[in-house]
């Protein structure tokens, strides 16, 4: 995507450590040492945020961790998340999950809670001891067990066994994951999973308990698919209908999953690339932890209609699209990784495809959401070209990224990327090996938008995502129709190439010719961002005026908007049906009417 519009929320952190908490181990101390300390994120009068941070300052792994602590009389636990926190009178308890216990040398973790009062903890403890860097104490936890292994699968039963864990005080029992949820605890190393519906998905891991009742880090998983006849109910059409949902925009665009529901635009589309995780160091990781995983909705937030508890193993955004996809069992979920502000890491992923590859399974393919997501989107902006930094990494990266994306995740995912719709002579299209990458892919979104914006800021105006050519563009090869026919000229099949629909409008003030090519002095003012806004403010604030190249236009007053309107984005589906193309993606879903207009077009417009 050309931009990435993101409200980032500040918060003013009082910390507020225990006498001795920051001391870091000497090494005159033991191995295994650690420290925990404790700081007040947020207090809003009635209440307040709190966080305790565990570091291991040893040279040893802590394979688990307790923070004991007490709060004067009055102060108390809410609600908390990352840890199971439990309290006899004020003294308060905290255990890790299982996938946070285990703590490498040098490494943290972090988990916090809601609280009442105004005290502060005192008589901190970690395993037992000192939380100031002292010796850890305490009983290992259990190992991982073995990925476990399906066999006798039917329409409705799958039996599942595993290789044994280990620990030093022995094993407890295990607990059964199906789509990272508890379905069962066992005493033994096998289980059979009943009552599950016929030709569908699921992925089951496991994960044990010591007699100290300490859990250990969950299994790999494996994914099973029930025999039968899937009973889900056909996909709407043929073709793809995809929309980017944005991390961020739980926050100041206050968007989620549910109101995918809710406009009745989750009925309609195939596919949902969530946007983005990030690219550091060669490697994918997830961006922002709070959105994707860790945020609590209530019911009458949440898809199911139930509130997130304090102890499940996972909530926030991600939770959420598990809930979407249970309700709407059509819908596959792409990780997209990249955009426009996180391209700049490609580089050096491009040095070592293989790591990256795996680095990016290894999040996808994360226990506690390996169920959510269907396949990976890379977004990089732009192989050997400029974007928001520039790369030349030379003209084969692209193609060798994909092709190690492809031999990692193989042919039970998605692999697709979304690409430059630049057809100039020589411009970003001819940059990269697009068409030899094809064949690892299974299909391109073409980024058919902001070609023209108010970056130029004196103009001449012009709509961001003309479809076709026109007399007077203001550079040739800047349309959707030159980008779709290089792109097939250069190998790559129609029905690997998406048609990219912006969900917003592109405009300058200043302006005082209503026909596109006038002059302007600046930016129009945009509700995140100057020169920007959503299709759901432009439809009634600066309704469309015209139409050039296959798209509409508006001018009200001193502005000059672009954008596409259901009219213009049916014509364009018809358009994209004629060219045998794959079927149309677009940016994003909350600039859409909040009863989905534009998605509505494109099902429409391609069925």
């Amino acid at each position: 995507m050309r931009f990435r519009r993101r409200v980032a929320a500040v918060i003013a952190t009082l910390a507020l450590p225990l006498s001795g908490l920051v001391a870091l181990a000497s090494p005159a101390q033991a191995a295994t040492s650690a420290t925990a300390t404790y700081a007040k994120t947020q207090d809003w009068g009635s209440g307040f945020e709190g966080k305790w941070t565990v570091k291991n300052t040893g040279t040893t792994t802590i394979d688990s961790w307790t923070v004991e602590w007490d709060f004067p009389s009055g102060t108390k636990v809410t609600s908390a998340w990352d840890a199971t926190v439990t309290n006899s009178g004020d003294h308060w308890t905290a255990k890790n999950l299982g996938w946070n216990g285990t703590l490498a040398p040098g490494a943290s973790v972090t988990f916090g809670f809601n609280g009442t009062g105004s005290g502060s903890p005192s008589n901190c403890t970690l395993n037992g001891g000192s939380c100031d860097g002292g010796s850890v104490p305490g009983d290992e936890a259990p190992s991982a067990p073995g990925t476990p292994t399906a066999s006798d699968i039917t329409d409705s039963s799958v039996k599942l066994t595993w290789t044994p864990a280990t620990d030093d005080k022995g094993i407890k029992n295990y607990d059964v994951l199906r789509d990272g949820a508890k379905v069962a605890t066992v005493t033994t190393t096998s289980y059979t999973d009943t009552g599950l519906s016929k030709g569908t998905d699921y992925s089951y891991s496991v994960q044990a308990r010591d007699t100290a009742d300490q859990t250990g880090p969950v299994s790999g998983s494996v994914r099973v698919r029930t025999t039968g006849e899937t009973e889900e109910p056909p996909p709407p059409g043929d073709k793809v209908k995809l929309g980017y949902f944005v991390e961020w925009g739980v926050y100041g665009r206050n968007y989620h999953v549910k109101d995918l529901v809710t406009s009745g635009s989750a009925s309609k589309i195939t596919h949902i690339n969530y946007a983005f995780g990030n690219v550091k160091n060669g490697q994918c990781t997830v961006d922002d932890t709070f959105a994707a995983y860790e945020k609590a909705y209530t019911a009458e937030q949440s898809v199911s209609g139930e509130a997130d508890t304090w102890d499940q193993p996972l909530r926030g955004n991600f939770n959420q699209l598990r809930q979407l996809k249970a309700k709407y069992p059509h819908i596959k979920v792409l990780y997209s990784f990249g955009g426009w502000t996180y391209s700049g890491g490609f580089g050096q992923a491009a040095q070592n495809p293989a790591a990256f590859a795996k680095s990016c399974k290894a999040v996808v393919e994360d226990p506690r959401w390996a169920d959510v997501f269907d396949g990976i989107d890379i977004d990089w902006e732009y192989p050997n070209a400029c974007g928001l930094t520039c790369d030349s990494s030379g003209p084969a990266a692209f193609k060798n990224l994909m092709q190690a994306l492809r031999a990692e995740f193989g042919q039970d995912y998605l692999v697709t990327a979304a690409i430059t719709a630049d057809a100039s002579a020589g411009g970003k299209i001819d940059a990269a090996d697009y068409g030899g990458a094809a064949q690892y892919l299974d299909w391109y979104n073409v980024m058919t938008y902001d070609y023209f914006g108010a970056w130029d800021r004196t103009g001449p105006t012009a709509p961001h995502s003309p479809l076709t050519s026109y007399n007077g563009i203001p550079k040739e090869g800047f349309d959707s129709a030159a980008a779709i026919a290089k792109l097939k000229d250069k190998g790559v099949p129609p029905a690997k190439l998406l048609l990219g629909i912006g969900f917003y409008g592109r405009g300058w003030t200043g302006v005082t010719q209503s026909a596109p090519g006038g002059t302007a002095t600046g930016p129009a003012t945009g509700t995140y961002e100057a020169g920007i806004e959503d299709y759901k403010v432009l439809k009634n604030s600066c309704p469309a005026t015209g139409t050039v190249g296959g798209t509409a236009y508006a001018h009200c007053g001193s502005n000059w908007w672009s954008y596409d309107t259901p009219s213009t984005i049916n014509g364009k589906m018809s358009w994209a049906k004629d060219q045998g193309l794959g079927g149309a993606f677009f940016w994003e879903f909350s600039g859409d009417s909040a009863n989905g207009e534009l998605v509505s077009a494109i099902d429409s417009g391609l069925k």
